[in-house]
């Protein structure tokens, strides 16, 4: 996974201003290296394998029981445990859904954990990506969600997911602030100067 440098983090940061002085939206951008470190997933795999070892050993001439057996069963775990740990496979093996829902989760706690949901007028919007996961969202507080449909956001994550799945996260960011500041400034126009969050892009 590719880090942004300074200048990307500027831009990204630059991006929010400008958005931010045609709105009285607080918009709040969050980057997670990945959402879970899922250390369990490799052990259930190699678990897994493990127990059927006894099964896999009857298509093959040589045949183990007792203590014979009960080694094999262990070796094959540890060092399945071992390749499973990488990250590069353990991420092949996490079922899809249990990344959507770790990243669904965090991005929730993240739009709390940013007072998102304390905004005056109810209007924090939250843009969060988890970059192992290939996972966006848009979380709007009610001020928001109560004038735009969910179809507006979706175009603009789908969009977005397919940038980070081909490694460009910092323009992805930057066209996803764009298209939301369109969006944003017809719903809750700038009214006056404020800036209750910050505007830089949050590394997790």
């Amino acid at each position: 996974m590719k880090t942004l440098n300074e200048q990307q983090l500027a831009q990204i940061s630059d991006a929010i201003n400008q958005v931010e002085q045609q709105t009285d939206a607080e918009l709040v951008t969050v980057l997670a290296k990945q959402a879970d470190n899922y250390y369990y997933i490799p052990t259930l795999w190699a678990a897994l394998l493990a127990l059927l070892v006894p099964v896999l050993l009857r298509f093959t001439p040589l045949w183990l029981d007792g203590l014979d057996l009960l080694k094999a069963q262990w070796i094959s775990f540890a060092c399945a445990a071992i390749v499973f740990r990488i990250p590069a496979i353990k991420m092949l093996l996490v079922p899809k859904a249990v990344k959507q829902w770790r990243a669904s989760s965090l991005a929730r706690r993240q739009f709390l954990e940013n007072n998102l949901h304390h905004t005056k007028g109810e209007t924090g919007v939250l843009v969060f990506v988890s970059q192992a996961e290939h996972y966006v969202e848009i979380i709007a507080d009610r001020g928001i969600s109560l004038q735009v449909d969910n179809s507006q956001w979706q175009s603009i994550i789908d969009g977005f997911t397919e940038q980070v799945k081909t490694g460009n996260t910092q323009q992805g960011f930057i066209s996803c602030i764009e298209q939301c500041g369109e969006i944003l400034k017809q719903c809750a126009p700038a009214s006056g100067e404020k800036n209750e969050l910050p505007n830089h892009l949050v590394l997790l």
